[in-house]
């Protein structure tokens, strides 16, 4: 029996923010992916996304730990919440 893996995005921002939050996560147990639209935009021959920008997501039963974790490291990113 298959079961279906659902990932939600936590944060957008620096792609060095994305890694330091991914060693956090890391040290959390959270299973993290990374998706740059601007890099995979230009690697296929059209642009996509924002020059710098980075998406990550975890697991959606890991999401509201990682979103903690998240805001705690870098609450400026969050303040239009």
């Amino acid at each position: 029996m298959s079961e279906d893996i659902s990932y939600k995005r936590v944060y957008t921002g620096p792609e060095t923010n994305v890694q330091y939050l991914q060693e956090l996560f890391e040290k959390e147990g959270i299973h993290s992916r990374v998706r740059n639209d601007f890099d995979s935009g230009l690697r296929a021959g059209f642009g996509g996304g924002l020059p710098g920008q980075v998406l990550l997501f975890v697991l959606e039963k890991e999401y509201d730990l990682a979103v903690k974790i998240a805001k705690e490291t870098f609450p400026k990113d969050f303040d239009n919440e």
